[in-house]
């Protein structure tokens, strides 16, 4: 198992975080260390080269090649973790040779391979086993072997599902066509998610790692510090913003809850909250990260790809119920707080946010520069290269600039850098590619400079890493979606899920809904989201949901996967930094993540919820009212069920008020005739009840302190 990779000192529950990022740790010390990460660097360069068309290779090449790293990588790699003797290391060894000799292959014969495309040699189909035992084997490796089980039985279905009875059989397929579909082209180990890893994705996590290095995580937490950390519950509230920001650009929420969890889950218990609610915070926090605007975990820009719809569709569709989502959270810290009197940190001891703006302020502007590219509808892997290549010349110029000797020789370097950054989108990327070799000389011969050509050459070995668990991932849940497009498996689950939608839509979407927490807790949310959609995507469709919002059902689902028992890996993640039982601080989750439950099932049946057209709400009040409307019902029931979970509002709640307000929000979620009338009605008789109850209070109090 995967979480054996961490070291056998550390405890039980930090081995889980295994299972999303088995490769958090530096690389290992040695000479094979050392060549892996240079090889790590290597795979970086050529991710990097073939994005800017520095190397223009054949797309199938380009997918080849990147397996081939990533194969060559995760063996080795994960062996010197776990301390394999001798004839481990050696098998590893082995099994990343195979994975490099696949590669190989693919990009020697790729042109005969064309020609023979449909009348594979015995060579070719010998290749291609190879090609899936070597994927499965680095996904087992790596993973554990949920997914790779899973994978396999559809693999086993096309191979033998016509022996199986009707309506579940196909009609069958020898197995030079299954291995030819799966290893060659574009539709198995080699399709869609796997092109996604090799472009958006490594890119993303290559930018990520860079500003980390760079000290962006430190930014963000100095500016949440700065302005939230006084108000009550503060320090839940920076948690909250610290690690949402950081989680749009990670990716990872497993890896962000062990990176910025080190810092907000201790600052929240040493201000007063129980272990298991920080540690649910900071798990809420950074899973949202993955909804949230620009970057979303990489997931949009597979579903960009897969919808065929422009990136920026995705993010519209995504905005509101993300801000309704981190609104949740900051809503729950705040009755938290309340509930235990809990108040923020003397303002004197905070950092400033405008001081650490202006001593850091150049990390937020390739941020800012990736986002206007994203929405200018420039392709992401255009904005991701411009954004990278970006964010080189900030890290490079901040470096020599602090060394320049005046402020007016420093203003005239950067105004000279900026002129320089923007005539890219006039001489194109050789001006900035000079540029920058420019500043790696000029860095190289000062002390700090240095220091900094360091940071980018970790950063790169550090991106090629990290992207190492969502490869393999791509690869694998390729031979799914191969299965789909093969034999048309998708039809017998998508019907009966419309069979039952015809009876109930809200019964077919309970059923996606445990299908996806279900199939979420061994599974990445990136492949999670490939399965789910390509299997009830298309049955939702059908069922009259838009496309967006069904794939953003399925999208959310996935991640609240890694918060819900019994896996709950985020939550798991927070637990060694807690000191508190993983499973507690899962179920903390759960209730700080209420939003992430309640707006799939609304957007559903009002679309407006996601920016999207349709829906009899839409089409009765028009669009634009509708959305306000929507975004106003779900705000009130979010609220309800807070102060039904944390059981306080302005006063301590008893069992019968948070009843009422439980009443309330669900009838404002069901979307049934009056439903909305009762629950508003519900909702105006629970803030009359807690009303008069607090102004008793304050009465009473006010009367005590005067006999006082």
């Amino acid at each position: 198992m995967l979480h054996d990779t961490v070291k056998h000192d550390m405890p039980a529950d930090s081995r889980e975080l295994g299972l999303h990022d088995p490769l958090a740790e530096s690389f290992p010390p040695g000479r094979e260390g050392r060549f892996l990460f240079y090889l790590a660097i290597v795979f970086s360069l050529f991710q990097v080269a073939t994005a800017a068309h520095l190397i223009d290779f054949p797309s199938q090449v380009v997918r080849a090649v990147h397996v081939g790293f990533v194969t060559a990588l995760i063996f080795p790699l994960l062996a010197l973790a776990r301390g394999y003797g001798s004839l481990g290391k050696a098998v590893a060894w082995g099994l990343a040779l195979l994975g490099v000799a696949v590669a190989g292959y693919q990009w020697f014969e790729y042109s005969a391979l064309l020609v023979r495309a449909g009348d594979p040699l015995p060579l070719d189909l010998a290749m291609g086993v190879l090609a899936l035992f070597t994927v499965f084997a680095a996904a087992w490796f790596a993973m554990g072997p949920t997914l790779p089980v899973i994978s396999g039985l559809f693999l086993a279905y096309c191979l033998f599902g016509e022996y199986l009875p009707a309506p579940f059989d196909h009609r069958g397929y020898d197995f030079g066509q299954v291995i030819e579909h799966m290893t060659y082209g574009t539709e198995g180990i080699y399709g869609i998610p796997i092109y996604v890893s090799s472009t958006y994705i490594f890119l993303f996590i290559l930018f990520g790692a860079f500003l980390e290095k760079a000290g962006m995580i430190r930014l963000f937490t100095d500016i949440s510090l700065g302005l939230v950390g006084h108000k009550r519950g503060g320090a839940a509230k920076v948690a909250i913003i610290s690690s949402g920001l950081m989680g749009t650009i990670s990716g990872s929420g497993v890896a962000n809850v062990v990176t910025t969890g080190q810092f907000t889950i201790p600052l929240m218990k040493r201000f007063g909250y129980r272990a298991a609610f920080a540690g649910g915070v900071e798990a809420t926090s950074s899973m949202g990260g993955q909804i949230m605007p620009p970057v979303m975990g990489a997931v949009a820009f597979i579903m960009a790809e897969t919808l065929g719809v422009e990136y920026h569709e995705i993010v519209k569709a995504a905005l509101i119920p993300a801000l309704l989502y981190f609104g949740s959270a900051f809503w729950m810290v705040h009755l938290e707080a309340g509930k235990h009197g809990l108040h923020g940190l003397p303002k004197s001891e905070l950092p400033s946010p405008m001081k650490a703006l202006a001593s850091q302020w150049y990390l937020i502007l390739p941020l800012a520069a990736l986002v206007w590219l994203l929405f200018s509808g420039y392709t992401p892997l255009f904005a991701g290269t411009v954004g990278l290549a970006f964010t080189l010349l900030l890290i490079l110029g901040s470096s020599i600039a602090f060394g320049l000797p005046s402020m007016v020789v420093r203003v005239l370097f950067w105004i000279g850098l900026g002129l320089l950054a923007a005539s890219f989108f006039k001489f194109g990327m050789g001006v900035v590619l000079v540029t920058i070799a420019v500043l790696v000389a000029w860095n190289a011969f000062s002390k700090g400079g240095r220091e900094t050509l360091l940071v980018c050459r970790d950063s790169l070995a550090e991106g090629a890493k990290t992207a190492l668990p969502v490869a393999i991932a791509c690869a694998v849940v390729g031979v799914i979606v191969g299965t789909m497009t093969l034999t048309g498996a998708a039809n017998t689950f998508g019907q009966f899920i419309v069979s039952v939608g015809g009876t109930s839509l809200f019964l077919s979407l309970v059923l996606t809904m445990i299908t996806c927490i279900v199939l979420g807790m061994g599974i990445p949310t990136i492949p999670n989201y490939i399965i789910t959609s390509s299997i009830a995507g298309p049955a939702l469709l059908q069922l009259g949901v838009p496309l967006i919002v069904s794939h953003m059902f399925v999208f959310y689902f996935g991640i609240l996967a890694d918060l819900t028992p019994p896996v709950a890996l985020a939550c798991f993640a927070a637990a060694p930094i807690a000191k508190e039982s993983g499973l507690k601080i899962s179920i903390e989750a759960i209730k700080v993540a209420a939003a992430g439950f309640v707006i799939p099932f609304m957007a559903v049946y009002t679309p407006a919820l996601m920016l999207q057209d349709g829906g009899a709400l839409a089409q009765s009040i028009g669009f634009p009212a509708a959305v306000a409307y929507i975004v106003f019902k779900t705000a009130v029931s979010i609220g309800l069920w807070g102060a039904a979970v944390i059981g306080f509002l302005s006063v301590r709640l008893g069992i019968l008020e948070r009843a009422l307000a439980v009443l309330a929000a669900f009838t404002l979620v069901a979307a049934l005739p009056m439903t909305d009338e009762i629950g508003f009605g519900l909702a105006i008789l629970f803030v009359l009840v807690i009303w008069r109850r607090s102004t008793a209070a304050r009465r009473a109090a006010t009367t005590s302190g005067g006999t006082a």
